[in-house]
Order: structure tokens, then C-alpha cells, then sequence
């Protein structure tokens, strides 16, 4: 019992709504009740600036080994040697991990006679995240964005015309990784384009991640120099982040381990690294791997069932966890992200507005809707689940006035 009452009745209320509601927000899942409890520990009230071994506070003998315990695991879950790759995981999130990575590789333009460093990601309104160059973010503020899309026919990623951009362009990184586009990533192809211009590849899968760990997908790890990736979403863990790095003489991991701390963040949140610990080892049982490969199954019959109402899946549908439905074009203008977010929401069904491919419309009322199923597959639900949550969806949709 909370003697604040208020908040108490919040998050009361917040979990009621999260019981009770249809949840296909392609960023959002759901813990276990040991990750839980492992966020909501003791280890809250523990400052450890620094890293293992080396702290700048005393009293850390304990939570040095719950972060190195964590590392040991991340890489575990990965099939990573620890003596090729390093792993920091005090990044608050993605978003701080990116801009970590560009800190410690990418060059800034702190004076004008200096070159301003080249971040190569997929442009925004494609389906790439704010954090990989767009100008609106420190990344495309503090770095030059050179933004690749996809095919205007396909919907889906071009690689030979990615690689004549690269050579043209010359990036100082190439960041492979999205947001919100439905295809496998062919990794293979992202070192090819990376080695014919120089640049470094460094791999976002933060949407992907649980599904790489359960086999279901390409590993970047074999390709990329570096791996950047949150613990939410289909890994299913708490909101934090992952960098792995390799370990060469580049010494990659040695200067993102300092543009971390201290060139980005203070003292890490260790109750949130326990918690990744917690999820890690979950993502290692065999049950994992049966709930990334349905979650995948879920994600694909959603987009089926969607098309066969005539509601059309951008790139034609999905190989991963999440789809985007243009329902702009698919009704034709008379409806668009942002009303038929709201009018599923009233229904019950979460889901995020969301622009697609060459959108003409504004980001705030775009064409399209993005659907994931990981949150839903954590519930246990299933295909024939799918089926009916699509004809839900449609039903509402069609029923506009």
C-alpha cells in the first residue's frame, strides 16, 4: 500500500487499462513479474558512477557483479565471444546508445575548419528512426544525415542503389536498422556496401532484437562493427539499452565505453541493469524461441487478414513483428492515421498513427497505422486471435461516418 494515495490510484488505474485493452503498439510488451521486481528492487537507492572494478563511489562490490554478470549474458544470448566482443549496458535507452556510438566515432563539427562527420541512415519518413541523423535530433544536429528510403514500387529496401549512394557520399557510418519497415535486413549486404565506401556498420536492431535472439531472424553479428539495441519491445525486457561493440585494434569499445560515461551519462541505473539481467536469461529458455517465432506468425496473419478486407500493407506485408497499413490509401483519402488511431483506441485497440513510404501527408495525421503483435503474443494470443482482431479492426474502420 502507497500512503500516496493519487499516484496509487494512477498506476492502479494504468494497470487496469493495460489488462483490458488490445495492445499492437510495435514498441510495447510486457514484462515477467521477476523483471518487474528485479525494476522495483533495492538497487534503486544505488549510485555506482563508473564501471566494474572502477567506481567513483564506494559500496559497489555487489552491483559490479550484477552489471558484470549481465554483460556475461548479453553476449551468452548473442553466441558472442567475449574475447572478439565488449558490450556496455549502462545506456539509459536506444536513443542516448545511438548518440553514444556517434560521440565516440563519428567526428563533429565542434570548429568550423573541421569535417563534419557523415551519418548514413534510412530516412525517417521511410521507416528509419529519429536517432539514425534526422535533423530534428542531436544526431542530425551535431552530424550531416545522408538518408537512404526504399523503392517507390517495392516498398523495400534497394541495395545496390544504397551502395552507389555510400561510394557517392561517403559516410563515416552506415546505420542499418528501422523503425517501422516490415522486411528482413539483409546484413550481408549492409558490410558489402560499408566496406566499398570505408565506413563503419553499426546495426540498430532494437525492433529485432528478440527475434534475433531466438533465431528467427539474420544476426547482425556477424557483419557489423557495432550493435546498438533497447531491451523493450521483443526482447522483451525493461526500457534500456545495449552497445556491443568488437574488439580490435580500432578500440571501438574503449571509446564508446567513455562517450557513455562520462561524455553522456552520470551514474547508471543498476536497478534497470539487473532487470535487463533478468530478461536475458528469459530470452534463453526454449519458451522464448516459441513465442519470437509465433510472434511472427501473428504478425503475418494479421497483414493477411488486413489485406483480404482490401486494406493495403505497405511492401505488401510482413517478416517480422510489425506491418504498416496505409488506410489513406486504402479508403481512398477519407480516412487517415490520426482519426482511425483514435477511433480504434475508443474500441479498445491501441496502435500508433504513423507515415509510410513517400507519405504526402503531414507526420502528425499521416497515411498510415503501425501494428505489432509482440505485446499480444506475450498474452498468449494466436493466429485465430489475429483473424478476429483484424475483422475488429475492420469493422471499426469501415463503420465511418
Amino acid at each position: 500500500m502507497m500512503k500516496d494515495k493519487k499516484i496509487e490510484s494512477l498506476i492502479k488505474k494504468e494497470k487496469e487499462r493495460q489488462k483490458k485493452v488490445t495492445n499492437l503498439i510495435a514498441s510495447e510488451n510486457y514484462v515477467s513479474k521477476d523483471v518487474l521486481a528485479a525494476l522495483g528492487s533495492e538497487l534503486v537507492n544505488k549510485y555506482a558512477e563508473g564501471y566494474p572494478g572502477k567506481r567513483y563511489y564506494g559500496g559497489n562490490e555487489i552491483v559490479d557483479q550484477i552489471e558484470t554478470l549481465c554483460q556475461i549474458q548479453a553476449l551468452k544470448l548473442f553466441k558472442l565471444n567475449p574475447k572478439k566482443w565488449a558490450v556496455n549496458a549502462q545506456p539509459l535507452s536506444g536513443s542516448p546508445a545511438n548518440l553514444a556510438v556517434y560521440l565516440a566515432l563519428v567526428p563533429q563539427k565542434v570548429k568550423t575548419s573541421m569535417k563534419l562527420g557523415k551519418i548514413m541512415g534510412m530516412a525517417l519518413d521511410q521507416g528509419g528512426h529519429l536517432t539514425h541523423g534526422h535533423k530534428v535530433s542531436a544526431t542530425g544536429k551535431f552530424w550531416q544525415q545522408v538518408s537512404y528510403g526504399v523503392d517507390p514500387k517495392t516498398e523495400q529496401l534497394d541495395y545496390e542503389v544504397i551502395k552507389k549512394l555510400a561510394q557517392k557520399e561517403k559516410p563515416d557510418i552506415i546505420v542499418a536498422g528501422f523503425t517501422a519497415y516490415s522486411r528482413k535486413i539483409n546484413f550481408k549486404k549492409f558490410r558489402e556496401i560499408a566496406d566499398s565506401c570505408g565506413a563503419l556498420l553499426m546495426v540498430d536492431m532494437s525492433h529485432i532484437a528478440g527475434l534475433v535472439a531466438a533465431g528467427v531472424h539474420m544476426s547482425p553479428f556477424s557483419y557489423a562493427d557495432i550493435v546498438t539495441t533497447t531491451t523493450h519491445k521483443t526482447l522483451r525486457g525493461p526500457r534500456a539499452g545495449l552497445i556491443f561493440s568488437l574488439i580490435d585494434d580500432r578500440e571501438l569499445n574503449k571509446k564508446i565505453d567513455k562517450a557513455v560515461f562520462p561524455g553522456l551519462q552520470g551514474g547508471p541505473h543498476i536497478n534497470q541493469i539487473t532487470a535487463v539481467a533478468v530478461a536475458l536469461v528469459e530470452a534463453m529458455k526454449p519458451e522464448f524461441k516459441k513465442y519470437a517465432k509465433q510472434v511472427i506468425k501473428n504478425a503475418k496473419t494479421l497483414a493477411a487478414e488486413l489485406k483480404k478486407r482490401g486494406w493495403r500493407i505497405v511492401s505488401g506485408g510482413t517478416d517480422n513483428h510489425l506491418l504498416l497499413v496505409d488506410v489513406a490509401g486504402s479508403t481512398k483519402g477519407q480516412l487517415a492515421g490520426k482519426k482511425a488511431s483514435a477511433l480504434l483506441e475508443k474500441e479498445g485497440i491501441i496502435v500508433n498513427k504513423n507515415t509510410i513510404p513517400f507519405d504526402t501527408r503531414s507526420p502528425m495525421d499521416p497515411s498510415g497505422l503501425r501494428l505489432g503483435t509482440a505485446p499480444e503474443t506475450t498474452r498468449g494470443k494466436t493466429e485465430k486471435d489475429m483473424i478476429k482482431i483484424a475483422e475488429k479492426i475492420d469493422k471499426i474502420l469501415r463503420n465511418v461516418n
